[in-house]
């Protein structure tokens, strides 16, 4: 039972954060900086490890699923310094946005795409915390839970042959 919600919350919540993200970006219009972006990638990655793993119990999978969920954490922990202004971010992450652009200018479809969003300034905040920083806490405690997976990769609802042998003998 525990490691069947176990692995329910672990194959589900990297694709709860990932269709957050989504739902803040489309639904409630907060544009996401390029740092936001690169944090979606190992959310995605690890649902579909987690298909893999849901059908084979592979523990290479889980173990892949708890290192790329590590990198996410790395990544989101990385904007928070960004955001904390304890470093840099990356060259494209300036957002000088829109206003300097002239009409003609944001109509043309040619021209290379520029970030307008700034990594260093929270979307969005709850408390003080940004959803950066609640990505890298959320994304480190998947990734544990992937590694509890990959000690415990066996089926729930089987029982290994030493309890079943020990249950028989009672």
């Amino acid at each position: 039972m525990i490691h069947a919600l176990g692995l329910t919350c672990a194959i589900a919540g990297p694709a709860a954060l990932l269709l957050a993200a989504l739902g803040f970006q489309y639904l409630g219009d907060l544009a996401p900086c390029p740092l936001c972006i690169w944090q979606r990638w190992p959310h995605a990655i690890t649902f579909l490890i987690g298909m893999v793993f849901l059908i084979f119990r592979w523990r290479l999978a889980a173990v892949s699923a708890a290192a790329t969920l590590a990198i996410g954490a790395m990544i989101a922990a990385y904007h928070v310094g960004v955001e904390q202004g304890l470093w840099q971010g990356l060259p494209n992450c300036a957002g000088d946005g829109i206003e300097h652009l002239a009409g003609e200018q944001l109509l043309d479809f040619s021209a290379p795409l520029a970030s307008v969003v700034d990594c260093s300034q929270p979307a969005w905040e709850f408390l003080g915390v940004s959803m950066a920083a609640m990505n890298a806490l959320a994304s480190f405690l998947l990734s544990l839970l992937w590694l509890w997976l990959a000690i415990n990769p066996h089926r729930s609802g089987q029982t290994s042959t030493a309890q079943a042998s020990s249950s028989a003998s009672q």
